[in-house]
């Protein structure tokens, strides 16, 4: 086994998902992931606390997708177009990535822990937002609703997104999702 191989982690996501396709998530093990993969349980455990971490990435690269567009916002910007911004941002960074994200959903909706640990994930984004919104001077409780729309906008846009057979521009669907929501308040 390539113990040293680069790439290990994107090999193992890619195993673990090829084996939740194949024989069901609760069916794959850790050890099962690993030999597709090419690498040892141990190398597994160095990059993931569990075989339901491997669906979830590197959270602090995730969220720093979003945070960083917002630190990168024009001073003048409003939350809700720095809000625009991070969309965006977070549809730059799905290109190329529709597949794979659509495998990946399917697994997710199909168990209530993977659920949860979405929703967890989802959670700690509009954490980070908030947190990069507050830096930038807006009033925590105005950061607060602001990241909580992000985030909202940004699921919504992701389902429509993986719901079609081929791939669009995520951060587009994402920016209309925001209008939607900025509409409803007229």
């Amino acid at each position: 086994m390539g113990r040293w191989e680069p790439g290990a982690r994107e090999r193992l996501a890619e195993a673990a998902l090829e084996l939740f396709d194949e024989r069901g998530y609760e069916a794959t093990t850790v050890a099962d992931i690993a030999a597709r993969a090419g690498v040892t349980e141990r190398t597994f455990f160095r990059h993931y606390a569990d075989k339901r971490e491997v669906l979830f990435g590197d959270p602090a690269e995730y969220n720093a997708v979003f945070t960083d567009a917002v630190a990168a916002a024009p001073a003048e910007a409003s939350p809700l177009d720095t809000a625009a911004l991070a969309l965006r941002a977070a549809g730059e960074w799905f290109v190329g990535r529709h597949p794979y994200a659509r495998r990946r959903a399917a697994v997710v909706g199909a168990h209530t822990a993977l659920q949860e640990r979405e929703l967890v994930k989802q959670l700690h984004l509009g954490e980070a937002i908030a947190a990069a919104l507050v830096a930038r001077g807006v009033p925590a409780p105005a950061a607060a609703l602001t990241a909580e729309l992000t985030t909202v906008a940004f699921h919504q846009a992701f389902t429509r997104w993986v719901a079609r057979d081929e791939e669009t521009d995520l951060g587009a669907i994402a920016i209309g999702v925001l209008d939607e929501l900025r509409a409803l308040t007229r």
